[in-house]
């Protein structure tokens, strides 16, 4: 039997998008799918300085690929989003749903409807309206890729998270519908969905907060970036071409029941 040339983990050919990737755990997501041979477009939408920072950063691990300005649940920048990148690197063939808001945790009597929608623009508008517009390309080849970046929060039940949670609750059920509908065409919807990662966000979080989580992680470690980016890029490569649907959480065993 010929030996296979090709890792089943190679992304060579592939363009990504990775929505909010300038910073955080969308940064490292990018450098990943970069490593295995992507074409990755970063997105931002509002520090252009941090932006050029992180691009240079991704450029210096390998990664060939640009960056990419834009609002991700706004109605007009998604199709001139998308439009950039088909000129500047090639169609969409992998899209990673990242991109989030603040995400305070207050009690249900001090949110507004306004930080609902917020959380629902993000979380539920963007993923519809950036999938809309990358599945005709992703259909007509037979051949794509959309991951949802989901929450432990709803497994967990965390209070005084509620805004959040409906969001990424939604987010989830968004996932399993697409899954079903696009599956016939060789195209994978699945969510990952990590556990607290500290990252630059983080940094203020009250220390006795992130003591109480870390007490409680069965793998007895902290989650690090790189833990979510080797389920991404498993998820992205033609190794989980037959899974689809899924809800992977990254959380060192937090959601076990």
């Amino acid at each position: 039997m010929p030996q296979q040339t090709t890792s089943p983990f190679s992304l060579k050919g592939r363009v990504a998008l990775v929505t909010g990737s300038t910073t955080g755990l969308g940064k490292a997501m990018a450098v990943a799918l970069g490593r295995a041979g992507a074409k990755v477009a970063l997105n931002f939408q509002n520090s252009t300085v941090r932006a050029e920072k992180a691009f240079a950063e991704f450029r210096a691990a390998g990664g060939e690929g640009m960056l990419v300005r834009g609002d991700v649940s706004s109605e007009t920048d998604v199709p001139r989003i998308i439009s950039e990148i088909a000129k500047t690197l090639g169609p969409v063939d992998i899209l990673v749903l990242n991109a989030t808001p603040a995400q305070p945790q207050k009690p249900i009597e001090e949110y507004d409807w306004a930080f609902y929608q917020q959380m629902l623009d993000f979380f539920v508008k963007s993923p519809y309206l950036l999938s809309r517009a990358c599945l005709p390309h992703m259909k007509a080849q037979r051949w794509g890729r959309i991951i949802n970046i989901g929450s432990e929060v709803v497994a967990r039940g965390v209070p005084n998270f509620t805004a959040y949670m409906a969001a990424k609750g939604g987010q989830n059920g968004f996932n399993r519908g697409l899954a079903t509908e696009v599956a016939k065409w060789g195209v994978t919807v699945n969510m990952v969905a990590p556990g607290w990662i500290p990252v630059e966000r983080h940094a203020d979080d009250p220390q006795e907060q992130k003591d109480g989580y870390r007490a409680l992680i069965p793998a007895d470690r902290w989650g690090v970036p790189d833990d979510l980016s080797g389920a991404v890029v498993f998820l992205a490569s033609d190794a989980a071409s037959f899974v689809t649907g899924q809800n992977l959480h990254v959380n060192g065993g937090m959601t076990v029941h």
